[in-house]
């Protein structure tokens, strides 16, 4: 493994911003280079896109840092794009960030030094703040990381992006992580090491929209649930407990007030009522641990996370400049 930095980007129907972003990539790689000495590559991770994100990626100048393109066989979502740009890294530490642009390049020499001069193993961003957010998300924001973390020997950070920075050595342990289900937030976290924490403000998406909607949030949640807690689990036995014991009081009110008071006891109503809550509360129930067990069945298979259909390395060229003068 080569000393320097692998800026991995997963893409998906990035093609209208992809070549700012390529540039403002460029501009750091020589601020890096220039600065620090660090050679730097960028792995493009096309996660099967449906326009013109590919052929574009081929054709992207490596005038200041290597570029890889790794081109899937199909979409394999996000966290299978990361998994695949990790795996292509030829360079010692690791950065990740996405391709809409919202991750901005000119954070990365920050967090580049609090790798280098402060010794952190794993530099993660956060947004500073979430105002311009809608509410009902910010409070499922909050009740995921409730959730996640509830019981949890080691936390995972709220609000942390997959906007980070991975020494060589964390980027090495998040490579031994085994399992097909991937959540890298919590994987990067659950690693150890010294972490630090570094807020930013996102810039504003320069083109088109986003495509990780609510559908995919929520899905992502659930993976990050079932991955990394319990706390589903622990919900139902809770729920399940609470209805027995209100079952139980409720069977005892009815039974005090036909013994002392002589009052007939509610027919079909209460009895549908209580059959439909339980019917529910079972399918709750049953579809919480057919999550679990569904996430158990994946790693049985131990099928690989990605197929690649293609993969190019274009190396660096000199600039101009240093090619006249090592002329002279």
């Amino acid at each position: 493994m080569k000393a320097g930095l692998s800026i991995v980007v997963p893409l998906y129907n990035e093609a209208r911003g992809l070549a700012r972003l390529h540039e403002q990539l460029s501009e750091a790689a020589r601020r890096l280079a220039q600065s620090r000495g660090l050679a730097v590559e960028v792995v493009y991770v096309d996660d099967g896109s449906r326009d013109d994100t590919l052929n574009i990626a081929r054709g992207l100048a490596s005038d200041a840092l290597d570029v890889q393109v790794v081109g899937l066989s199909r979409t394999f979502g996000k966290e299978a794009a990361l998994a695949a740009g990790l795996d292509h890294a030829r360079f010692g530490a690791a950065l990740f960030m996405d391709g809409d642009g919202q991750h901005p390049p000119t954070l990365i020499e920050t967090l580049v030094r609090h790798w280098q001069e402060d010794g952190y193993d794993v530099v993660y961003t956060a947004k500073a703040h979430r105002e311009n957010e809608p509410a009902l998300r910010r409070l499922g924001g909050r009740i995921f990381y409730a959730l996640l973390n509830w019981g949890a020997r080691h936390k995972i950070p709220e609000d942390a992006g997959d906007f980070r920075l991975l020494s060589p050595r964390a980027a090495d342990a998040l490579r031994r992580m085994p399992e097909r289900n991937r959540f890298f937030k919590g994987l990067a976290s659950w690693i150890g090491f010294r972490q630090l924490r570094v807020d930013y403000e996102p810039e504003e998406r320069a083109h088109g929209q986003t495509t990780f909607g609510l559908a995919s949030l929520v899905g992502l949640s659930i993976e990050g649930l079932t991955s990394f807690s319990v706390a589903p689990l622990r919900l139902a036995s809770l729920l399940g407990l609470l209805l027995a014991l209100s079952a139980l009081l409720f069977g005892a009110s009815m039974l005090f007030e036909v013994l002392v008071y002589g009052v007939a006891v509610p027919g079909y109503p209460s009895v549908v009522v209580g059959l439909m809550v339980l019917g529910g509360v079972q399918l709750v129930m049953i579809g919480v641990l057919g999550e679990y067990i569904g996430k158990i069945l994946s790693e049985l298979k131990a099928r690989p996370i990605y197929f690649v259909a293609e993969h190019s390395v274009k190396a660096a060229e000199p600039e101009a400049g240093a090619t006249r003068a090592a002329a002279e």
